[in-house]
């Protein structure tokens, strides 16, 4: 089970875009190869930023409005949002390293 939490339309204004911290979002899916050798990385982030940086997911084949709106065309995606606005992007499975880096320029 993974330590960040799933995001939906439903709560997604509130949880995202009117959250007090900066939020990074991973828009997967199951069936996605990539976005399970990414999972780790991310789950281990929302231990590493707890209370710093709220960390969820998106599954894109059961909320395509959202990857939609934000022009996600391939997962696994990690959008980073401060004050409501994107700050920030990566594509493709990387390293935590890679993670850590871009969390730390938008802290």
């Amino acid at each position: 089970m993974s330590s960040a939490t799933a995001v939906t339309t439903t709560d997604f204004e509130q949880e995202v875009l009117q959250s007090e911290v900066p939020v990074m979002i991973d828009f997967w899916a199951v069936w996605c190869g990539p976005c399970r050798l990414i999972a780790p990385h991310v789950d281990a982030v929302s231990a590493d930023y707890q209370g710093k940086v709220k960390v969820l997911k998106l599954n894109v084949d059961e909320e395509p409005e959202i990857a939609q709106k934000y022009g996600i065309m391939s997962i696994p995606t990690l959008l980073f949002f401060k004050g409501g606005k994107v700050v920030g992007q990566i594509v493709g499975a990387v390293p935590k390293s890679t993670i850590v880096q871009k969390l730390e320029t938008i802290l």
